[in-house]
């Protein structure tokens, strides 16, 4: 495992009224990493992702960056659990927005790459539609491209596959775990669901109910690349059950 790209040290996050999301929560993800968070719906996943980016302060804690990645807000890139695209844009000009809020001349220079990641994902086609004219899964994908524009460091992803039907969603896997085989980014991944946890990731972070602790780290070791095929497999039940007990001695209900 490649060294540490950020560490959690002791993070807690309070809000006014006295709601805990998070307390004491400790973890160090490595370069490179695929680390997905599984926990209760109210347990502070999504809060980790603002926590790390920025858009909230810590109440407790600090969250520290390998030295010459310390600026989280150019080094991360976020998928949400939405698409968020402007209905007025082209598909393309959705990618862009990252660079058109720094200028026509960014924006420029980034139209390339924007177009490279369209056809990556098998977009090209569809530059100039509207989202309107798109499918759920399709929408994500421009969304999976705009988070990808400034070729990020560490991709956060917020259930980023949650509101698609299931043939859609384990296209979508499979598309980003190639993304991820190829650039091998950090990847920080909130999901419900337990097996899509272990088919994506080299560990498996279990949160407590709220407040969210970390309740268990299980490594994940299937070989790679992996397919749809692992699924069936007795190493990959064996990982599912093992999360689910865990999550069961909370009496936590999650998505099988």
């Amino acid at each position: 495992m490649h060294e540490p790209v950020m560490n959690f040290v002791h993070v807690s996050k309070h809000y006014r009224g006295g709601t805990v999301a998070v307390e004491d929560f400790h973890l160090d993800i490595a370069d490179g990493e695929f680390v997905s968070i599984v926990g209760p719906s109210g347990c502070g996943k999504s809060t980790m992702l603002k926590l790390i980016m920025g858009l909230e302060p810590l109440t407790a804690g600090s969250i520290e960056y390998r030295a010459e990645a310390r600026d989280a807000s150019a080094m991360t890139g976020m998928v949400f659990q939405q698409p968020l695209l402007l209905p007025w844009n082209t598909v393309l000009d959705n990618v862009l927005v990252p660079s058109t809020l720094q200028g026509r001349a960014q924006r420029r220079r980034d139209e390339g790459r924007a177009r490279d990641l369209l056809a990556m994902l098998g977009l090209s086609e569809f530059a100039g539609s509207h989202p309107y004219e798109l499918s759920g899964g399709m929408q994500q994908r421009v969304g999976i491209a705009r988070a990808l524009l400034h070729d990020p460091r560490i991709l956060l992803m917020d259930e980023p596959f949650g509101a698609l039907d299931a043939m859609t969603r384990d296209q979508l896997t499979m598309d980003l775990l190639e993304i991820w085989e190829r650039d091998r980014k950090t990847v920080v991944f909130i999901t419900h669901s337990i097996s899509e946890a272990v088919l994506l990731s080299d560990r498996v972070v279990v949160m407590t109910p709220r407040p969210g602790r970390v309740g268990d780290v299980i490594d994940i070791d299937l070989p790679r690349p992996r397919t749809l095929d692992i699924v069936s497999t007795a190493e990959f039940g064996d990982y599912t059950r093992r999360i689910r007990t865990v999550l069961d001695k909370a009496e936590v209900v999650t998505a099988p």
